[in-house]
């Protein structure tokens, strides 16, 4: 049951959104537009508030990022290995990378996480409140890391590569609300109740409208004719990166509920946004569209491995 009641709701979500999209019931444009939303107000609402309130007490959810973020460097590091072992030519190499190490932590981690009872960390801090500590400078690692993978793809390091970097990462809402909540913690400021309250109804917007967004976006992005660079991306994503997060996360000394959340976050399908960004920089479409349909498919065993095992 708790496998089940965890779960469902978020993949059942992406299901509704699929449905809503193949049947016409909502415009083609719908989702985009509420993910749209989402992606600028939801989220960076939640990102916020919640740091802005927890990240002075951030110690329990420090040893989760560094883990995640060392497990992470090292799928980046195997993935270019599969890459030049699979002959993957050119721009393609950058985004099989970007695909196999991108976790949709946001719209897929998160809601999961949100499903499992909000239980109190061994330094005091909510499940939730940890979890949302971690996802958000493992988005600025995201965001920045594989803008960096997709132009390295295409270009030599150089300067022509800062342009597009820095317009990218400032043109990141994500980004910027972590930014703000963490100053805004840093300064021992307190939201007033009513702006409180506010961003909490935003961020509770956030995750479900995400995960029907998610959905509809499975049944309109184009996907190329070649698999098995798709698949071998989606199999890093959803197979390999728990596996390497298990074996940094025990050398490092994580249990429980810390490394069940871990695993949940580095089994999370690749995220949707990176098709986005794999068509505004030239990358390749077709394997990032293939990427994020074959792991999402993919991540249900995994997860399902990990909430009942773990």
């Amino acid at each position: 049951m708790l496998i089940l009641n965890t779960l469902a709701p978020v993949f059942l979500l992406i299901a509704i959104g699929a449905v809503l999209q193949r049947t016409n019931f909502v415009s083609v444009d719908f989702l985009k537009e509420a993910n749209r939303v989402t992606y600028w107000l939801g989220l960076p609402a939640l990102l916020f508030s919640q740091l802005a309130g927890s990240f002075h007490t951030a110690g329990a959810a420090r040893a989760m990022l560094v883990v995640m973020l060392v497990a992470t460097g090292l799928v980046i590091a195997v993935s270019y290995g599969v890459a030049r072992a699979l002959r993957v030519p050119g721009a393609s190499a950058g985004t099989l990378v970007q695909g196999a190490f991108r976790g949709n932590l946001a719209f897929v981690g998160l809601p999961i996480i949100y499903a499992m009872p909000d239980l109190t960390l061994a330094g005091g801090m909510s499940l939730r409140a940890a979890a949302v500590i971690v996802v958000a400078p493992m988005m600025v690692f995201y965001n920045t890391a594989g803008v960096v993978a997709l132009l390295l793809s295409r270009h030599a390091f150089g300067w022509q590569m800062v342009g597009p970097f820095l317009k990218q990462l400032a043109t990141t809402p994500p980004l910027l609300a972590t930014l703000a909540g963490i100053g805004f913690a840093l300064m021992g400021w307190r939201l007033p109740l009513a702006v409180d309250r506010t961003l909490a109804s935003l961020g509770e917007m956030a995750l479900p409208l995400g995960l029907l967004g998610v959905g509809g976006s499975l049944v309109t992005v184009k996907l190329g004719a070649a698999w098995r660079a798709p698949l071998a991306a989606a199999l890093l994503k959803t197979a390999v990166s728990p596996a390497i997060g298990w074996a940094v996360a025990r050398w490092w000394g994580l249990e429980g509920l810390e490394l069940k959340t871990l695993l949940i976050f580095m089994a999370a399908p690749t995220a949707v946004v990176s098709y986005t960004v794999a068509v505004e920089l030239k990358g390749d479409e077709g394997l990032a569209a293939g990427t994020i349909v074959l792991s999402t498919l993919i991540s249900v065993v995994s997860l399902v491995v990990i909430v009942g095992a773990f």
